[in-house]
């Protein structure tokens, strides 16, 4: 990914709610547990790289955020989430670079943290409003709602530590809420609890979202994300390697992630045999010859768990004829063959375009456009039409899938099926935009 830099002006605008550039955080992790005055005396002669790993946790990131909006980061587990919000909270400091914070924030992070677990929940509810910033007078005045929201009135008099792990996130959450905060930084909230109050924190949420509230969500919920969030990050080994709208960061994580199973099913076959190894590694020593990597050579183009299939797909014109040639502003049909092996209920259809060159020209699928209600078992078909293909020259690819509810994929095909585009408009780019030519004698002659 190329490095993005912020200049001083953009750094500083007052319409952005969090500016983030050049942050760096690294932790030492030590090798081994010193017990004995002798073992600590001994490490220090030895300097602090015989006792201690550096972990790089974030190197580098730049990034803005701007007010009322929800921004995502996702990324797999060690990827540098948690650390980025921590630090975005105040939690921990970084090494260098700098954060800017414009607003009131609330942190969602390990709710529950400061809760005394020999207190009831009456007591924790007063010390954890406190610990988040409210007054006495603001908790008591919010005191019934916090215990409805979190539906704890029949416990206020228990000692947490006769609590679930659920009552006591709920009741977490719930206070927390309470702060009317600008910003709020959420990780992972949304799986608390059961499925009832999970559906109520995503309306609390969604809520704060229409009051023009900024929110930085961490989930694994790739669905969640690109459902919520119009920008995102993904983060993997500290570092930015995808940034930008979230369905295609999040398809840059689908893809990272397939590549990175096929590589450990590879490895997995490569260890059956002793012979098997020595012809995988004279494989890889002719590929490093030639400069070709392996992953070039076998790029992953299906993936899925395939409860759903798709079956076919044929790309047809405006009188139904099968063809891949089209012309600039001829309507496309793009037909999908799928086979449902049991009952699916709400599966997401997409249809993603690509130029040859990798470029995302334009994707859309089922769920944005508002088809919901589907069950389907068997075979089917699903048809997509392009009343006017707009694009010009050039050879373009395209991606198919199917997805569940929250954003997995049944069945996705990746760059297998592609049509031309011929255009005989003059127009130039990548695609040709309705538009209208007017001369005037004077700008004030310009009103439509």
């Amino acid at each position: 990914m190329t490095e993005k830099r912020y200049s001083q002006k953009e750094m500083t605008e007052t319409d952005h709610a969090i500016i983030v550039r050049n942050l760096s955080k690294q932790f030492r992790i030590p090798h081994e547990r010193k017990i004995t005055v002798y073992q600590h005396i001994a490490g220090i002669f030895h300097g602090g790289s015989f006792s201690y790993e550096v972990f790089d946790a974030l190197s580098d990131i730049s990034f803005t955020i701007k007010h009322g909006e929800t921004f995502g980061i996702i990324g797999p587990n060690g990827s540098g989430k948690s650390t980025l919000l921590k630090i975005l909270a105040g939690v921990l400091y970084p090494d260098s670079g700098s954060v800017q914070v414009n607003g009131k924030i609330a942190p969602f992070l390990e709710l529950g943290v400061g809760f005394h677990p020999d207190l009831s929940a009456k007591e924790n509810i007063y010390l954890y409003g406190a610990i988040m910033g409210l007054s006495k007078r603001e908790i008591a005045s919010k005191y019934d709602e916090i215990l409805e929201f979190a539906e704890l009135e029949r416990f206020e008099s228990m000692k947490l530590k006769n609590f679930s792990t659920g009552m006591t996130v709920r009741l977490a959450f719930s206070t927390a809420i309470q702060t009317d905060p600008n910003i709020l930084l959420v990780d992972e909230v949304l799986s608390v609890g059961d499925e009832s109050f999970q559906r109520k924190c995503s309306e609390k949420i969604n809520e704060f979202r229409k009051d023009g509230k900024t929110i930085v969500l961490v989930s694994h919920g790739l669905g969640t994300v690109t459902q919520l969030c119009e920008r995102s990050i993904l983060l993997d080994h500290g570092k930015v390697n995808s940034e930008g709208y979230s369905e295609n960061v999040v398809n840059d994580y689908r893809i990272g992630i397939y590549e990175q199973l096929k590589r450990k099913e590879q490895a997995e076959k490569n260890r059956e045999s002793s012979d098997q190894i020595i012809a995988g590694m004279d494989q890889e020593s002719d590929q490093i010859r030639s400069g070709v990597g392996s992953s070039e050579k076998n790029p992953v183009t299906r993936w899925g768990s395939h409860e759903i299939e798709i079956t076919n797909v044929k790309i047809f014109d405006e009188s139904g004829v099968e063809r891949s040639f089209f012309k600039t502003g001829e309507k496309i049909q793009i037909q999908l063959t799928y086979f449902a092996k049991m009952l699916i209920v709400n599966p997401t259809f997409g249809v993603a375009i690509f130029r040859d060159d990798g470029v995302y020209v334009y994707g859309s699928n089922t769920h944005v456009d508002g088809i919901s209600s589907w069950k389907l078992e068997g075979e089917g078909c699903v048809s997509l039409t392009y009343d006017e293909m707009n694009l010009l020259n050039g050879t373009f690819f395209i991606d198919v899938a199917i997805y569940d509810t929250v954003g997995m994929a049944y069945d996705y095909f990746k760059h297998q099926y592609s049509f031309k585009v011929y255009n005989d408009t003059g127009n130039e780019g990548i695609s040709m935009m309705p538009h209208t030519y007017r001369i005037t004698k004077s700008p004030s002659n310009t009103k439509n």
